[in-house]
């Protein structure tokens, strides 16, 4: 809901500056500010606000799991969310890090994970 209500607002930005430049009598001027706040309002929930309005908002953020690979888990560190993926022809774990933008994305490989298969040492 948060997200719609950011995208109204980028929109009613951008509807606006058409509407001030032409009654300024100059819709070239009017036609750049819209594209700079459509511009800049994209880059600001690409870079920052997407995985905000996701935490903190109930929005939405759709992430595939590669081809092959199991899904174990997924945790917020900070404003950042940590995927853990299991690859079970390598045996590896992969936890892999989603920040805002994609920009600075960690990634943690741990060898011979196993987690679908249990600990043998356990007793029932």
């Amino acid at each position: 809901m948060v997200t719609y209500l950011y995208w109204a607002a980028v929109i009613a930005l951008v509807i606006l500056s058409l509407f001030v430049g032409s009654r300024m009598g100059s819709l070239k001027i009017g036609a750049i500010a819209a594209a700079v706040f459509f511009f800049a309002g994209w880059l600001a929930y690409y870079f920052h606000y997407e995985q905000v309005f996701v935490k903190r908002f109930g929005g939405v953020m759709r992430i595939s799991v590669p081809d092959g690979f199991r899904h174990i888990g997924a945790t917020w560190k900070e404003d950042n969310l940590w995927i853990e993926n299991y690859d079970p022809k390598t045996n590896q774990c992969i936890f892999t890090e989603y920040s805002k933008g994609n920009i600075l994305e960690g990634r943690v490989i741990i060898q011979d994970c196993n987690p679908l298969l249990g600990n043998p040492n356990t007793q029932p």
